[in-house]
């Protein structure tokens, strides 16, 4: 009897087995650098402030913060030109600052989250 064939096919599914072990700690060794490097990353930064470091608003208040309401440029009509307007025509800002320049207030009563804002009754 020719027993190499048998020992050739035995040793295929060994020769698998130690493929998958061996990659398997490559990929485990792999894992384990990178957590290391993240670590040592990690050292190297600068720490995080503590409580009383945190920054501070100025004492004139945020800087180079403006308030301001806006309104919507309106386009204008094809009719109106006479001609087609391109992207280029029609400006950097969808928006304007509104002459109005007071807040809105809620008014009780005048909106809610559905419908009018009504008493809800019929």
């Amino acid at each position: 009897m020719d027993t190499t064939r048998y020992e050739a096919a035995a040793a295929i599914p060994v020769f698998g087995i130690v493929i998958v072990v061996v990659g398997g700690l490559v990929i485990a060794g792999a894992l384990v650098w990178a957590v290391g490097l993240g670590i040592r990353v990690k050292q190297r930064e600068p720490r995080t402030p503590r409580g009383g470091e945190h920054p501070t608003l100025p004492e004139s208040g945020p800087v180079h913060e403006t308030h301001q309401r806006r309104e919507p440029d309106e386009v204008p009509r094809a009719d109106e030109t006479g001609e087609r307007l391109t992207p280029h025509q029609l400006g950097t800002s969808g928006s304007r600052r509104s002459d109005d320049q007071t807040r809105p207030r809620w008014d009780p009563g005048s909106s809610g989250s559905f419908g009018s804002g009504g008493s809800g009754g019929r």
